[in-house]
Order: structure tokens, then C-alpha cells, then sequence
């Protein structure tokens, strides 16, 4: 039997203040993202202004959390509506990455016209660094029993969630799918795709990895949530609001992909 355990989910004290695993998960998962981004960045871009992710890193961090919780309570807003003095407090979880990523994306767009520098290099740097984040931050949903998926058939392995955190309907099980290290995984092999393709077409296709990324993980969203219980929020009955961003990404990323590659067979013509 292999069953997975979620540990404590306050990792230490410090001064009588609780820090929890998941804030220290999404922490390694931020520095992460911003390191590999600055260094791609300088790799596809050796002519352009050096370091500017990491200059302007805490423009870019502190817009994407405060996008992530701001949506995250959106999509539970009779909860935060009720509960106001909740609604900044993200130590325990409460973080969305499709708030994340558009608090992101507008905050890239932002330097990029600050420092004068094609916003698509940018973008195509941060995406990779992005997903690699994301890859450890999945993690800080397993520590606090969240994100998992429905019960596995032979409850003979999985997740185990504690009672408190099951959904009603799933009571009276106790494994489910880790859907968290699912994503996870697959996420790592997006970062993958997306470093051979920065590395391999960065400089010359301007803005591929970015949309690519868009169709990368909006493919791996939707799938994870087809099988997740624990969505914040569904539309139309029992269509979870993620499976919907995902859709609206992919198609976005797709016309980008298309776009891209179409602009740049009619200019070698």
C-alpha cells in the first residue's frame, strides 16, 4: 500500500508566529521562477538591459500574489464577504495561479514599457520560470490537504485527506487522487517543452514560448480539473470556473502560436 500523508501544516514558530509549509513552498516557488527567468532572459536576450527581472522582481511578486488572493476571493466571495479581515491573510493558502499569472502578465507588460523592452521577451523568460514554480508550488497544496482529486477506485493507495478537509460528497472516503503531484509532474515536463523552445526558437519567434506556455498549462489544467472535488468555484451546474480560464488561455495561446509563426513565414517569403 503506498499512501501519502500530508505532514503538519506549520513547519516551525518563530517568535510565537506559526509559519506554514505551504507560505514557505509558494516562497521557494517565487525565487525560483524569478532566477530561471532573469537567467533566460539574459541568455535569449545578451544585447538587451541585463538583470531586469530581478530589478523589478518585486513589482512583478507583489503584483501577482495580490492578483492571486484578490481572485482566489472572488471565487469565494460569500465566504471573504462575510469574513473581510481574511481576506489578506494567505499564510494557510488561498492563492490562485490564474490570478497569479494575469497580475503577472500585466505587471511584465508594465516594466517591459518602463525599461523599453519588447514585452515578449520578457514574457517568454517568465513563463518558463513560472511554470518551474509552479512545479514546487503545487507542493504547498499537499502540505495543506488541497487540491486532490476524486477517491481512488481500490483505496488501497493515494492521498490521504483528513476528514475536515473532504468534500461533503466524499465523506467516507479517505484516498483520493493526488491531482496536486499530478500537475506537478506534469508541469516539470512543460518546463521541458518550453526550455528546448526558448533555447532553440527564443530569439528569432518572439513571443512563442509565452503562448506556448498559455496552451501548456491550459491543457494540463483542464484535464486535472476533470477529475479535482475540491474546485473553488464552478459555473453552468458542475463546470469548474478553471476548466473555463483554461479554454479562454488555450485559445488564446493557439491564435498567438498561429500568429507568430504565420508573421514570420510571410516575412523570409
Amino acid at each position: 500500500m503506498f499512501v501519502l500523508h500530508s505532514p503538519d501544516p506549520v513547519a516551525f514558530d518563530m517568535f510565537g508566529l506559526p509559519i506554514y509549509w505551504y507560505g514557505i513552498a509558494m516562497a521557494i516557488a517565487i525565487l525560483i521562477a524569478m532566477v530561471v527567468g532573469n537567467k533566460l532572459f539574459s541568455i535569449t536576450n545578451p544585447t538587451l538591459k541585463k538583470d531586469v527581472i530581478i530589478e523589478y522582481a518585486p513589482v512583478i511578486i507583489i503584483s501577482g500574489v495580490i492578483c492571486a488572493r484578490l481572485y482566489f476571493c472572488l471565487l469565494n466571495a460569500d465566504y471573504y464577504l462575510a469574513n473581510p479581515s481574511e481576506i489578506m491573510s494567505i499564510r494557510q493558502g488561498g492563492l490562485s495561479i490564474h490570478g497569479a499569472i494575469f497580475g503577472g502578465i500585466f505587471s511584465m507588460i508594465a516594466v517591459a514599457k518602463q525599461v523599453k523592452l519588447p514585452s515578449m521577451c520578457i514574457l517568454d523568460a517568465m513563463a518558463c520560470g513560472t511554470l518551474l514554480g509552479q512545479v514546487i508550488g503545487r507542493w504547498g497544496n499537499y502540505f495543506n490537504s488541497e487540491a486532490y482529486g476524486i477517491p481512488v477506485a481500490s483505496q488501497s493507495w493515494g492521498l490521504f485527506i483528513p476528514e475536515a478537509r473532504r468534500v461533503a460528497e466524499y465523506a467516507n472516503y479517505t484516498l483520493f487522487h493526488p491531482t496536486f503531484l499530478y500537475e506537478s509532474v506534469l508541469n516539470l515536463i512543460g518546463f521541458g517543452i518550453l526550455l528546448f523552445i526558448i533555447l532553440k526558437f527564443g530569439k528569432k519567434f518572439q513571443g512563442l514560448t509565452f503562448f506556448s506556455y498559455l496552451c501548456l498549462y491550459s491543457v494540463i489544467r483542464f484535464f486535472i480539473e476533470r477529475i479535482r472535488v475540491d474546485s473553488a468555484f464552478n459555473v453552468a451546474g458542475d463546470i469548474p470556473i478553471a476548466i473555463v480560464i483554461s479554454i479562454i488561455l488555450l485559445v488564446v495561446g493557439v491564435v498567438g502560436v498561429v500568429s507568430i509563426l504565420l508573421q514570420n513565414r510571410k516575412s523570409t517569403q
